[in-house]
């Protein structure tokens, strides 16, 4: 939609002048000759921006602007006037105004302001969008299980949120760890402040301090420019070290200091900088065990080991197992536009009985490899993988041995569901790409598509744009 500009100036020739010069931009607008004349315009349809006189009768531009904020906030204010003056600038944004200009005005300059405004006002709207959207992801009602052991983790977040103690967040692979995180920070007082993530596993160790703490220019080849590190990036806010286990004994010397002495050092620098920031934990390591090893500081493992919290594996929960698998299933029906009905009780058994050693991460694979192979109404036991769905299909799945019963098997059946099975697991590992995911299975990318189509497999993933053949 064409953003909508409200004028507002006593003087015809302004109007006209600016009602010409803001169509020509692209926008539509609106004419008032007054204040009074904008506040009746201003309740019958809905604006973006205000752009208004400042001395006019009725109701001149401040006071204009007072009744605007004060009963349409979201609507950008700008003060055109000849009658500048200092003052009343600056009470002018004090109450409000996005900007003031002073006539004569110049067209670029006024061309100019209104878009950077209007940029403005869209990036603030995105924002309140996306913090909206953060708080209810990770506000308790969205998190699934109804197993005592969930509501007492549930419980415990509400509780820590509101201290500023750092956290350690201990459990398997895939029980959460990370959204658990997220959980006490969108529920915590400084949910208005960052939230910095940084994968201790998935940094190289020579660049770690550089990450974590910053670097000056030239402090080592390639250090072009100074840059800030996670640390300062987080002040204020939250910075959650995921898979703390993995740092280097190096790192955990310079990491104890930051959180005893409230300060860092960037690489190269030769003064402290204060920071501010708590800091959450997580590993799927025995810390303890790595104490006693001596690859784990234990003065580091008691200043972020304040409030444990453990995330259980599923397969403690398994009550647990029907929410998550149908809210899995309504999220991949929705994300491959598919209309798959349920779960067969059948195949609800098979699911809590099975081990995952993934835990909620493995399910969730589970059920979007379903949904996107099911050709049914309703997940079978036959829809499920083989080594959930027999034990001589879990077998297979540990050993790639497939056993021949004096039943038979059905050959092409079989090889079809591996084929199946390895263009998934090709398209995942490549990140959708299927260009990349041809590549990995070493075939052609036209053969790729084929196999793709064949297999109803198409809402998985991107063919990278071009369509090139290879």
């Amino acid at each position: 939609m064409k953003p909508r500009i409200l004028v507002v100036d006593d003087e015809e020739s302004i109007r006209e002048f600016l009602d010409i010069m803001l169509k020509k931009e692209g926008y539509e607008v609106s004419l008032a000759e007054d204040g009074q004349q904008a506040l009746g315009v201003l309740k019958n349809r809905s604006f973006d921006m205000v752009i208004s006189d400042l001395q006019m009768p009725n109701l001149n531009g401040v006071e204009l602007l007072k009744e605007v904020k004060t009963q349409f906030p979201d609507i950008l204010f700008m003060l055109i006037t000849a009658f500048g003056t200092t003052e009343s600038a600056v009470e002018a944004m004090k109450l409000g105004a996005y900007d003031y200009i002073t006539k004569p005005f110049k067209i670029d300059e006024v061309r100019l302001n209104i878009k950077n405004a209007l940029r403005a006002q869209n990036l603030e709207v995105e924002n309140r969008t996306l913090k909206k959207q953060l708080n209810k992801e990770y506000s308790f009602q969205n998190f699934i299980g109804n197993s005592d052991t969930m509501h007492r983790i549930f419980d415990l977040i509400k509780r820590v949120a509101q201290a500023p103690t750092n956290i350690l967040i201990v459990g398997e692979s895939g029980t959460g760890k990370e959204m658990v995180a997220k959980a006490i920070h969108y529920n915590s007082p400084i949910k208005e402040r960052p939230f910095v993530t940084v994968n201790c596993g998935a940094i190289p160790e020579n660049l770690m301090e550089s990450e974590m703490f910053g670097h000056k220019k030239g402090s080592f080849t390639g250090a072009v420019a100074d840059k800030s590190g996670m640390f300062e990036v987080a002040d204020t806010g939250i910075l959650f070290l995921d898979e703390v286990g993995e740092l280097p004994l190096n790192i955990q010397v310079k990491l104890l200091r930051a959180l005893q002495e409230k300060v860092i050092r960037r690489v190269g620098a030769t003064e402290d900088t204060k920071i501010d920031v708590r800091i959450i934990a997580a590993t799927n390591r025995n810390l303890e065990e790595m104490i006693k090893q001596g690859t784990f500081r234990e003065d580091l493992y008691y200043r972020l080991n304040v409030i444990k919290i453990e995330t259980p594996p599923l397969r403690d929960r398994k009550d647990d197992i029907p929410i998550l698998a149908n809210h899995f299933l309504k999220k991949y029906n929705d994300a491959m536009t598919r209309k798959i009905s349920g779960i067969s009780a059948e195949a609800m058994e098979l699911l809590k009985k099975y081990d995952y050693k993934g835990n909620v991460r493995e399910l969730e694979n589970i059920i979007e490899r379903t949904v996107a192979l099911e050709g049914g109404s309703t997940i079978l036991p036959e829809s499920l993988p083989p080594f959930v769905n027999t034990p001589s299909g879990r077998k297979m799945a540990s050993s790639n041995e497939i056993e021949v019963t004096d039943e038979g098997i059905e050959l092409d059946k079989v090889m079809g569901q591996i084929e199946k099975e390895l263009l998934i697991k090709a398209i995942h590992t490549s990140g959708g790409v299927k260009k990349k995911a041809a590549k990995l299975l070493n075939i052609s990318f036209r053969s790729m598509r084929y196999r793709v189509e064949k297999y109803g497999l198409g809402s998985l993933g991107d063919d990278d744009g071009d369509g090139e053949e290879e």
